[in-house]
């Protein structure tokens, strides 16, 4: 998916490395071009300098072809001027926009925009609304720092060692249900059909861990 992102804060950067991981093409905007050192120089994306909600603008970023825009600059209009654009001028599908203020942020859920506050996983919502994820975190520990959530696993992990999901999705199992019972693995468990697999993971990282356990385990010749 073709993903433009306006914002290259510190959301924002993080968003699109986190896309660019899992297999997406990403474009950033940010008015300040010195924004786009925070995504390192290995960066495949595009970069664009301007104003997110001009339309020229945004036409340089390729929201024409865009499955997905994330409004994450500091500022609340831009973002809601910028999301309602990309959804009403180019017809964008999935798009969501950071709200700082809570009062707004339930007028802009009723134009149809879904909105994600200044919380410690925005990274993670932002990321899991853009792709669609389906899963939802059964828990999250009373400081917002540790989730607990199922992964979809690609049937290919199917005969694959715990440790090397750990490997690839920079997360923990925390246990496995397995023929209606609980079990706590080790790293050298077999997945198997069928199993329901739980991970732990801090904020930040579970919706990429979530969306890379869903792609085909690398090669391991």
């Amino acid at each position: 998916m073709y993903v433009v992102i306006m914002g290259c804060g510190r959301v924002g950067s993080s968003l699109a490395r986190a896309l660019v991981r899992i297999g997406h093409e990403v474009a950033v905007i940010d008015q300040n071009s010195s924004a786009f050192l925070r995504l390192g120089r290995d960066f495949p994306g595009l970069c664009i300098t301007g104003v997110g909600f001009d339309r020229d603008v945004l036409t340089r970023a390729g929201i024409e072809r865009a499955g997905a825009f994330a409004a994450v600059s500091s500022g609340d209009n831009s973002n809601i001027i910028s999301a309602r654009v990309a959804r009403e001028t180019f017809g964008v599908e999935r798009v969501v926009a950071r709200i700082y203020d809570a009062k707004r942020a339930a007028v802009y859920e009723r134009l149809g925009i879904p909105t994600i506050a200044t919380v410690p996983w925005t990274t993670d919502r932002f990321l899991r609304t853009l792709v669609a994820d389906q899963s939802t975190t059964t828990w999250r520990d009373p400081t917002g720092t540790v989730a607990v959530t199922e992964l979809v696993l690609h049937e290919e992990w199917y005969g694959r060692t715990v440790h090397s999901l750990e490997d690839a999705i920079g997360a923990r199992v925390a246990f496995i249900i397995r023929f209606g019972q609980g079990v706590l693995p080790n790293g050298k468990s077999m997945l198997q059909a069928d199993d329901l697999v739980y991970i732990a993971a801090t904020s930040g990282t579970v919706g990429e861990a979530v969306a890379l356990a869903g792609n085909a385990p690398a090669s391991e010749d």
